[in-house]
């Protein structure tokens, strides 16, 4: 079985010719707004100019395979992989993984109070709803690797500066997604509470939580996945743990050891992967947290919550009194649960633990502030040219806009094969589901490093590595959308004998395009962070730059490189409210 029937491939069937004509008659006809227009021509010329910077880049298959000797050199020298002692091994890991969760950990603590004060309906005002929002924005653009410059500058090199600047980091997406979510919440109770005379934190623990706390999981796993990727350049700059010791082994010339803990940091990803994926599947359950294009971001599709299954009770027998709620049978589900509660608070003093924190540092880092503030600010081009780094910024939009570019075809094809109602088989949607899983399990950071090897320093490396890692996390976001979409256009369809093809074409991309803008604007944020990294390896861009100023503590030039860097994300956030606001 293919995408296509095979007997009726290329032709539509004329019953569904007929109910296409039936349904046009029907719709009523909607005016196109000038401003959805202006959207339209705006989407055009994006990704005229990403076509465009992928034929700056220059990327060329031919020469790819030419330079492949490149890449057989590399390998004779690096003669093959080794590893730290196991012991070694196995307390970097528990560091890499501890320093991960703890920072995780810390920004959704702090995410907390500003998604309330961010949400539009509980925050105090509008005045506080904005300073929330940017908040979240201006964390969200600095990178976590210039956080965590600053930070070893005020505290001691081990586990902190990187907890630190995977937290601040990490507040800007977690926020926000926190926000969302509870702009989405039942209102019933919040306000049968306020009625009843209860307090603002009574609506919070008692209104909100319970209905959001599934969702925040979610998301707060989800992050860690991206953390964990992402700790890998913290060790450039000095954050202990597996990204330190590779870095110490690339700038050794010792590649096999360097490529040994690449291996052994992706097979991390896709365990951690794996986990969280269960985790988030036990927290959801049957309810449904797919009500908008960032959640699905997050959430597999999973059936509402108001669609409770035929005959099933409205709540347990245990419940329907104080008396009886008092004594709660420890059901399979009960002990379940409590096993998972404390297996999760184990690890969690576990990694706080592993980390070795240094209290004292928190008291002392007070002294140094002053001095460290001094040399980030004020902000400074210093010996370059401002036309040079305007020049280098436009070149680090270019390389995000080929790579999304790059990433927007495989990901369609791969995110439709992964979804349920599309995939020809449950077997392709496994394997596709399965691909998806491992191309987000590799670090860019890593791919990048090993794609200089192949192609040379300069922008094409960082473009073929921004694209693949894209493809799974865009293919996904694909898949859990495409999923998510009405049934009833397709099964209508298909009941007039359309093709799979013609189904797809007809009733499934057209109900999924809006999530699918929304979803490549969020591409293109995380890409144009994303090549500020890796232009330190190499990668072309503002990167370069960048790290030139860190390693010459140039720390004022670093200062001006992320307020560029925060405008454009100003920017490309601007565009994607805007166009989802005007596709809605």
């Amino acid at each position: 079985m293919t995408l296509v029937d095979a007997p009726n491939a290329g032709r539509a069937h004329p019953d569904a010719r007929g109910a296409h004509a039936d349904v046009a008659e029907r719709a009523p006809k909607r005016p196109i707004s000038p401003e959805r227009i202006a959207a339209s021509l705006t989407l055009l010329a994006l990704l005229a100019l990403g076509v465009l910077a992928v034929n700056e880049v220059g990327i060329s298959i031919p020469a790819m395979v030419q330079s492949w000797g490149n890449a057989e050199n590399f390998i004779a020298r690096v003669g093959g992989l080794s590893f730290p002692e196991f012991g070694d091994l196995v307390w970097l890991i528990a560091l890499t993984v501890g320093l991960v969760l703890v920072g995780t950990l810390l920004a959704a603590v702090l995410s907390v109070p500003i998604a309330y004060l961010a949400a539009s309906n509980t925050t105090p005002g509008n005045g506080w709803r904005a300073a929330a929002r940017f908040v979240g924005v201006l964390t969200r653009a600095l990178p976590d690797v210039v956080l965590a410059m600053a930070f070893v500058l005020m505290f001691s090199l081990g586990t902190l500066p990187g907890i630190l600047a995977i937290g601040i980091h990490s507040i800007g997406m977690i926020s926000k997604m926190f926000a969302d979510a509870i702009e989405q919440i039942d209102e019933g109770p919040r306000l049968a509470i306020r009625a009843a005379g209860g307090s603002k934190v009574q609506e919070f623990t008692s209104g909100i939580l319970p209905q959001v706390l599934p969702s925040w999981v979610a998301t707060v796993l989800h992050r860690n996945d991206i953390n964990l990727r992402g700790s890998v350049v913290l060790g450039y700059v000095g954050v202990a743990g597996l990204g330190l010791e590779m870095s110490y082994a690339f700038k050794a010339l010792n590649y096999g050891k360097g490529l040994g803990i690449a291996l052994v940091i992706f097979i991390l990803c896709i365990v951690m992967e794996i986990v969280s994926s269960m985790v988030r599947g036990a927290m959801l359950g049957t309810q449904k947290h797919t009500r908008s294009w960032i959640d699905r971001l997050l959430h597999p599709r999973l059936r509402d919550a108001g669609a409770a299954p035929a005959g099933a009770p409205e709540r347990p027998a245990w419940a329907a009194t104080p008396q009886t709620a008092a004594r709660r049978p420890w059901t399979a589900e009960r002990v379940r649960n409590t096993i998972g509660g404390a297996v999760a608070l184990v690890v969690v003093v576990g990694s706080v633990v592993v980390s070795q924190i240094n209290w004292l540092d928190f008291v002392t880092f007070w002294a140094k502030l002053p001095e460290v503030a001094a040399r980030f600010w004020p902000p400074s081009f210093g010996s370059y040219d401002a036309a040079v780094m305007v020049s280098a910024m436009v070149d680090t939009v270019a390389i995000a806009l080929a790579a999304t570019v790059l990433t927007l075809l495989p990901s369609l094809l791969l995110g439709s094969l992964a979804a349920s109602n599309v995939a020809p088989g449950s077997g392709i949607r496994g394997a596709a589901r399965f691909l998806l899983v491992g191309i987000r399990g590799i670090p860019e950071l890593i791919l990048a490093i090993v794609l200089v090897v192949i192609t040379g320093l300069g922008a094409q490396a960082g473009v073929i590595a921004l694209a693949i890692g894209g493809i799974g996390l865009l293919g996904k976001l694909i898949a859990d959308s495409f999923e998510e979409v009405d049934r009833g256009p397709e099964r209508a369809l298909r009941a007039v004998g359309a093709t799979r093809l013609q189904t797809y074409a007809s009733a499934t991309v057209p109900q999924g395009m809006q999530a699918l803008i929304g979803h490549s604007f969020y591409m293109l944020d995380t890409n144009i962070r994303a090549a500020t990294i890796l232009g330190i390896v190499g990668g072309g861009g503002v990167g370069y730059y960048l790290l030139n100023a860190s390693q010459g503590s140039r720390y004022e030039t670093v200062t001006a490189i992320v307020l560029m860097i925060l405008v454009t994300v100003l920017i490309v956030e601007g565009l994607a409210m805007w166009m989802r606001k005007v596709f809605r």
